[in-house]
C-alpha cells in the first residue's frame, strides 16, 4: 500500500478504493454535515444584508444565484443523509456544490464592487472549507481553489474598480498562501488518515493469517469463519463440504532435514491448497502445525472428493524442499472430508459438527495406509 507523495492517496487504485469504502459513512456524514453548516450560514449572511441593506437591487440581482446554490448544496446533502451515495457521486456533490458557490460568489463580487477586502476576506474563507472540510480528492480541491483564486484575482485587477497595487500584491500573495497551505494540510490529512489504514490492515492480517502460510488461523476460523459460513448456508439452504489434511511423516521431515526444511514443504502445501480451491468463495485454515483445514461453500460430497484427491495426487507428484542428497524431497498427505447439505438442515448439524467428523475420517485416513482421502455425507 504505497501512498502517492503528491497526493497522500494510495498510489494502487484497489488500495485507493479499499480505504475509501471503508471510510464511506463517516464521509457521507461529513460531506452532509458541511454543506448543511455551509448553506446555514450562507442563507444567514443573506438574511443579515436585507436586515441591513434593504433589498438592494445587488441584492435582486444576485438573488437567483444565492439561490441557486442553496438548492444544489441542500439537495445534495439531504442525499448524503438519506441515500447510500457512492464514492464517485459524493464527488460529485463536493464539486458540483464547491463549483456552483464560487461561481455565486463571482456573481456577488461582480454586483457589489466596492467591497473588495470583504470579498477577499470570504475568498479565503471558502478556500479553508473546500481543501480542509468537504471532502473531496485533492487533485479536485486544488483545481477548484486556485481555479477560482485566478478568476478572483482577474476580476480585482481589470473589471472592478481599480485598487491600489499594494493591495493587488498583499491579498494576491494572501490567496497563493491560503491556497498552499490548503493543499499541504489537505495532503498531510491524506497521509494520516491511509497511514492509519495501512496499520489497521496490517494489524487485521496479523489477527486474522499465519505468518508462514498466509492461510486463515485458528482465531479467524472459530471468531469469525464458523458463524459467518453457517449462517449463509442455512440462508441458502446449500450443501458445505469440511476437508481436514496433514502432511503425512512430517516428524520424520522436521527430524531429517531440519525445520527449515519443514517450513518449506508446508508452505508448498499451503499453495497447493491455495491454488486449486475458489478464490475468495473456499476458506483455507492452517489447523495445526502441518494440518489444514478447507471450508467449501456450495460444495457436495462428490465435488469435495473430486478437490480432495486432486490435491492428494498434486501433492504427491510434487518434489519440494530441496535435499542436498537429491533432486528433492517427496512427500504426501491425507484428506479426511465430511459434508451435509443445509437444504435438508434441522438445526441439530454445525460446522463444528463437521470439522469433527473429518478430523476422525483424517485419522481413518493415517491409519489405513496415509497418502489416501477419506468422505462421508452426514445425515
Amino acid at each position: 500500500m504505497h501512498i502517492h507523495y503528491l497526493t497522500g492517496e494510495f498510489a494502487r487504485s484497489t488500495s485507493e478504493i479499499a480505504f475509501l469504502s471503508s471510510q464511506m459513512d463517516r464521509t457521507r456524514a461529513m460531506l452532509g454535515f458541511t454543506l448543511v453548516f455551509c448553506v446555514f450560514f450562507f442563507l444567514c449572511f443573506f438574511v443579515t444584508d436585507v436586515a441591513v441593506l434593504g433589498m438592494t437591487a445587488a441584492l435582486r440581482d444576485t438573488l437567483p444565484a444565492r439561490l441557486l446554490v442553496t438548492a444544489i448544496a441542500g439537495t445534495w446533502a439531504w442525499l448524503a443523509y438519506r441515500r447510500p451515495l457512492s464514492i464517485r457521486a459524493m464527488r460529485l456533490a463536493a464539486s458540483l456544490s464547491e463549483g456552483i458557490a464560487l461561481c455565486c460568489f463571482m456573481v456577488v463580487a461582480m454586483a457589489r464592487p466596492h467591497e473588495v477586502h470583504w470579498h477577499a476576506m470570504s475568498m479565503l474563507i471558502m478556500l479553508v472549507v473546500i481543501y480542509l472540510y468537504i471532502p473531496n480528492r485533492l487533485v479536485y480541491a486544488t483545481a477548484l481553489g486556485t481555479g477560482a483564486t485566478v478568476v478572483f484575482l482577474v476580476l480585482v485587477t481589470f473589471m472592478l474598480p481599480s485598487r491600489p497595487v499594494s493591495d493587488l500584491v498583499t491579498m494576491g500573495m494572501l490567496l497563493v498562501l491560503i491556497n498552499t497551505f490548503g493543499i499541504l494540510a489537505a495532503r498531510r490529512y491524506n497521509c494520516v488518515a491511509r497511514e492509519q489504514f495501512r496499520l489497521q490492515m496490517t494489524l487485521k492480517q496479523l489477527a486474522q493469517r499465519d505468518q508462514l502460510t498466509g492461510c486463515y488461523n485458528r482465531h479467524y476460523l472459530h471468531d469469525h469463519l464458523l458463524e459467518h459460513e453457517l449462517e449463509r448456508a442455512r440462508h441458502h439452504k446449500h450443501p458445505v463440504s469440511v476437508i481436514v489434511c496433514d502432511i503425512d511423516h512430517f516428524k520424520r521431515i522436521n527430524d531429517t532435514f531440519g525445520h527449515h526444511e519443514g517450513d518449506a514443504v508446508i508452505r508448498t502445501f499451503a499453495n497447493l491448497l491455495h491454488g486449486m480451491v475458489r478464490d475468495g468463495v473456499d476458506a483455507v485454515v492452517r489447523y495445526g502445525g502441518e494440518e489444514f483445514l478447507l471450508v467449501l461453500p456450495g460444495t457436495d460430497l462428490a465435488q469435495g472428493a473430486r478437490l480432495a484427491e486432486d490435491l492428494r495426487a498434486a501433492f504427491a507428484a510434487n518434489r519440494v524442499a530441496p535435499d542436498v542428497d537429491g533432486p528433492g524431497l517427496q512427500t504426501s498427505a491425507s484428506f479426511g472430508l465430511a459434508m451435509f447439505d443445509f437444504a435438508r438442515d434441522d438445526g441439530r448439524i454445525t460446522l463444528p459438527d463437521l470439522i469433527l467428523a473429518a478430523d476422525k475420517l483424517l485419522y481413518a485416513a493415517k491409519h489405513n495406509g496415509r497418502n489416501r482421502v477419506e468422505a462421508i455425507a452426514m445425515n
